[in-house]
């Protein structure tokens, strides 16, 4: 799943390890999801959200892969 978290957390100034200190994880899940090999808990993803101010939708871009997840079921 595509996700604003390397971008948020860049624009931060962030590392992935302090990243993944402030949301319980390890660094080697936030470079999965930055990856897109990794798909966050709603749990994680919403610790995520709360730490750069933004909204757990926003930070999944969940309408961006709702419309390409929707266009993959057309080509059924």
């Amino acid at each position: 799943m595509k996700t604003k978290v390397k971008e948020l957390r860049t624009a931060a100034k962030m590392t992935q390890q302090q990243l993944a200190d402030l949301v319980h994880v390890s660094s080697r899940t936030i470079i999965s999801i930055e990856k897109e090999q990794y798909s966050p808990s709603l749990m994680l993803a919403y610790r995520m959200a709360q730490i750069f101010g933004v909204s757990v939708e926003d930070l999944c871009c969940l309408k961006e892969n709702k419309e390409w997840e929707d266009s993959q079921y057309e080509n059924l």
